[in-house]
């Protein structure tokens, strides 16, 4: 008996954002709501481990073009440091290294936290998916293998001590993109002189979007198949922090020609494109006057031209 033929894959444009659970890594995850959107193509905007929780934004169909927007954005994290256990990954997943007595108290952990407070260079880990001649390091570091890292320029926002439980506490942490929480963590622990590393791991902000508008997989699984494309937000939602240009049908027609119009503003180097049907790209204005198509939606009509 032959087994039922799969539905083809659908054309869906939009963000979904994910409130990611523990346990499985984002390509999982992103995977799975792939299935449940039976969506032709897909993509998330920055990896969470598979210990951390909280905001994955997914991009389905047009949105995919504009998820580089995110790998650049400020994000924030609610992190829970273990004090006195040292790991070979900085976090919970790892073995233990060595374990020391604890005796800093709150007070202490106050005083150091503005250490860390502003642009710094931190040593990326080895267990990390950057890569050495093609080879993410973690494989090398899974062999034993430990080369050197160089390090790089991060800025820390705020760290702010949000609770207290005798040898562990949680921060609030806002920071650029490329900043390794569990670094962060270890490297408060060798401050305080008794080691530490990342026990937990939220991830509650990234640019504008916050997890509290985040959905989890059960509340998809659990609406009906008809209705979730209402879970989505549109593909510019990835762009919310940027300035909108609004255009007319005929400049609309032209950038979508791939043609430059002249405009009298402030240069900018990305911006949102609308026209009468709405949003259709991004674009940038240049310094001598003119604006110009960076990446284009392909959902406008031939009306438009």
């Amino acid at each position: 008996m032959n087994a039922p033929r799969r539905p083809p894959r659908r054309k869906v444009d939009g963000v979904l954002l994910l409130d990611k659970p523990i346990g499985i890594s984002s390509n999982a995850a992103l995977q799975q709501v792939r299935r449940l959107f039976n969506a032709a193509k897909a993509g998330h905007t920055g990896t969470l481990d598979p210990l951390a929780t909280g905001l994955l934004p997914l991009c389905f169909g047009e949105a995919t073009k504009f998820a580089g927007a995110l790998l650049d954005a400020d994000k924030a994290y609610c992190a829970t440091v273990q004090l006195g256990v040292i790991t070979d990954t900085a976090d919970a997943e790892g073995r233990v290294l060595e374990t020391r007595p604890v005796i800093a108290d709150v007070t202490l952990v106050e005083a150091v936290l503005p250490r860390f407070i502003g642009t710094q260079q931190q040593v990326p880990p080895m267990y990390s998916a950057l890569k050495r001649d093609g080879t993410p390091l973690y494989e090398l570091a899974r062999q034993g293998i430990e080369v050197a890292r160089a390090p790089r320029q991060i800025t820390i926002h705020s760290l702010e001590l949000s609770a207290w439980s005798g040898d562990r506490f949680d921060l609030a942490v806002s920071c650029s993109k490329g900043t390794y929480v569990r670094t962060l963590a270890a490297d408060i622990g060798q401050v305080l002189g008794c080691g530490a590393h990342l026990a937990a791991l939220r991830r509650t902000r990234v640019g504008t979007l916050d997890v509290s508008n985040a959905i989890t997989l059960e509340g998809i699984e659990n609406t009906p198949a008809t209705e979730r494309d209402t879970l989505l937000m549109p593909p510019d939602a990835l762009l919310a922090d940027l300035p909108v240009v609004v255009l007319t049908a005929q400049e609309v027609a032209r950038l979508l020609l791939g043609q430059s119009v002249s405009w009298v503003a402030l240069p900018v180097e990305r911006c949102r494109l609308t026209g009468p049907r709405g949003f259709f790209g991004l674009g940038e204005i240049t310094s001598d006057g003119w604006l110009r198509p960076k990446r284009l939606v392909i959902t406008q009509t031939d009306d438009c031209l």
